[in-house]
């Protein structure tokens, strides 16, 4: 917040901006507007110039963009029970066998919790709940586990390379993209592809860099997700990010989240997010440096035994 004195002539002596700081001199400070106009004050000239902290999320904000998400990566099958949306997906990611509660009130009875359970066990699957902030808490008899951070960014604040890549953004995974899938450090299981290219109400690309060839070539490769959320902020989401060992540290994979941001934003994203485990420092650095910004944070929960 920058406060500057006004030249004589005006009906008040100071006024306010609100905005991002560009610069900041002995000759003058400099402060880019919400409304994307600059504003260079004289260092005479100026009152008071202090950092605001960030703009509170509101619950209403966190169930939009769990929706967005939930869109992005459905699963390939879902049902709704109670307020509570169920996403079954092979057992591959926890997040596409789960259920979290997207509708406001969604029901934590005994009986609701029953049914969402017999429909994973149906399945073969583990009873496993997505509780985000302020969306829902494990109820007794669950455990909570596997801590996430959902970090986002308006993608008008990134700085984002112009011009031609050497990324290569694909509709439908190639056969290189699919086998360099990983999950939890490992190969990913059968189904792991149908899971991959599923999408609700959306668009996919599926960013790649390297030769491609079935075992060999590929360096790097991502997901991106466009989907809507319900009050219509249109979001672009980074899953399956990996870079092959050999190529690491080389800045490889801000290469491949700026381009797959800049694929989004061509197709109408106006932000982007990611979900990062808590304890992968390394990655929540990276994407931090990028510009992402906390969000909010979501766990799992499951039955005790």
């Amino acid at each position: 917040m920058l406060r500057y004195r006004l030249p004589p002539g005006h009906t008040h002596p100071m006024t306010d901006v609100i905005g991002e700081l560009v610069t900041l001199d002995a000759d003058a400070v400099s402060v880019r507007g919400r409304d994307g106009s600059l504003v260079q004050v004289a260092a005479e000239r100026v009152v008071a110039l202090k950092p605001l902290g960030p703009k509170p999320i509101r619950t209403s904000e966190i169930r939009a963009l769990e929706a967005a998400a939930a869109d992005g990566w459905p699963g390939v099958e879902r049902e709704w029970i109670d307020g509570w949306q169920l996403r079954f997906g092979h057992g591959f990611t926890g997040r596409a066998n789960s259920a979290a509660p997207l509708e406001p009130g969604a029901s934590t009875t005994p009986e609701t919790l029953a049914r969402i359970c017999d429909r994973y066990t149906a399945r073969g699957l583990t009873p496993t709940l997505s509780l985000p902030d302020r969306l829902g808490t494990a109820p007794a008899g669950w455990t909570s586990y596997n801590e996430s951070a959902v970090i986002a960014a308006d993608i008008s604040n990134l700085v984002l390379r112009e011009g031609d890549s050497a990324i290569t953004v694909t509709a439908e995974p190639t056969a290189g993209w699919l086998t360099s899938l990983h999950y939890q450090g490992r190969a990913a299981p059968r189904g792991a592809a149908e899971v991959a290219s599923a999408i609700h109400e959306g668009t996919l690309g599926f960013g790649m860099l390297g030769a491609g060839e079935v075992g060999s070539g590929t360096i790097a490769v991502g997901r991106a997700a466009v989907t809507t959320a319900p009050d219509g902020r249109r979001w672009v989401g980074l899953t399956s990010l990996w870079v092959s060992p050999e190529h690491r540290r080389n800045g490889l994979g801000t290469l491949m989240c700026g381009e797959l941001v800049r694929w989004g934003r061509e197709r109408g994203a106006t932000h982007a997010y990611l979900q990062v485990a808590v304890d992968n420092t390394v990655a929540l650095a990276l994407y931090r440096d990028l510009g992402f910004v906390d969000h909010h944070h979501y766990r799992y929960a499951r039955p005790d035994s």
